[in-house]
């Protein structure tokens, strides 16, 4: 496993295991022990995921001390407020049952998001969470944070695959030091990814799948991924990326499959956002 560090010196691996659409207790619970067992060691959930507790319990059945797991998880828009992210840290806290968070995030910047970063400030002064950081920013509003607040996010969680690179999002994150790490490495599985041509080539050159190249690609730009999966072969090919790299020829034919946007979300349709705040 390789480490990357975020600016205030937390050590953060750079392959986790996500748990998005896994809200269903004994799913979510198997996975999470199945991919600790592949040897993942960040788990990624949010409060909007509905699964903190199994992901918790698996964790302490797991028998793996907890100071080795990294644990990240995410406040949902309705709890934006200086008083209510605290408040709904410790509930985060209470669900997976640890006396801290490594990394907690806003998941959306929208609603009081200026106020519930205020409130992860303080948290974050008395230790109860060790890193914090924002996801779904782009750059406009990621420099805002920047250059608004006291303590500037660590991490900043978007969506970034070969279809959608976010090179400008990469590069305000680098000048304000804040740690990348991608959504949806695999977009979601649009666009025939896992058989893309492009990175199919790629592969049959490392004896590699299309989705072990699109991870690779990502590790090498410095970012931290998450890919999820309920399927234990899956999440052991996930994980086998680390003896291989990508000559810089491959990574130019990879750059020249950016579509320049998101084809799951769109963060610029107001309906989307209504949508967003319903939840």
């Amino acid at each position: 496993m390789e480490y990357l560090t975020l600016y205030n010196g937390v050590k953060i691996p750079q392959l986790g295991f996500g748990v998005f659409q896994i809200p269903e207790y004994t799913k979510a619970k198997k996975a999470v022990l199945s991919a600790l067992k592949v040897g993942y060691r960040l788990i990624d959930t949010a409060q909007a995921y509905g699964n903190e507790q199994a992901v918790g319990d698996a964790i302490r059945e797991s028998g793996i001390p907890r100071e080795e797991i990294f644990i990240t998880s995410k406040i949902w828009i309705s709890d934006f407020s200086f008083e209510r992210a605290q408040d709904a840290t410790r509930r985060s806290l209470e669900r997976l049952g640890t006396d801290f968070i490594d990394l907690m995030l806003l998941h959306q910047p929208m609603g009081d998001y200026i106020g519930a970063w205020r409130g992860l400030e303080k948290l974050y002064k008395e230790g109860t969470v060790k890193a914090i950081g924002m996801a779904n920013c782009y750059p406009h509003v990621l420099a805002d944070l920047c250059e608004t607040f006291e303590i500037k996010p660590m991490l900043n969680q978007v969506e970034m695959h070969p279809f959608f690179q976010q090179e400008k999002n990469l590069e305000t994150m680098k000048k304000y030091d804040v740690t990348p790490e991608a959504w949806a490495p695999f977009n979601e599985g649009k666009r025939n990814f896992f058989h893309d041509p492009i990175l199919t080539e790629i592969g049959e050159k490392y004896h590699k799948t299309a989705a072990q190249v699109a991870l690779r690609w990502d590790l090498q730009r410095g970012v931290v991924v998450i890919p999820k999966t309920v399927h234990e072969d899956r999440m052991r090919q996930n994980f086998e990326v680390f003896d291989f790299t990508l000559s810089e020829e491959d990574m130019e034919k990879i750059r020249g499959m950016d579509i320049g946007h998101s084809e799951i979300v769109d963060h610029f349709d107001p309906e989307w956002i209504k949508m967003l705040h319903s939840m």
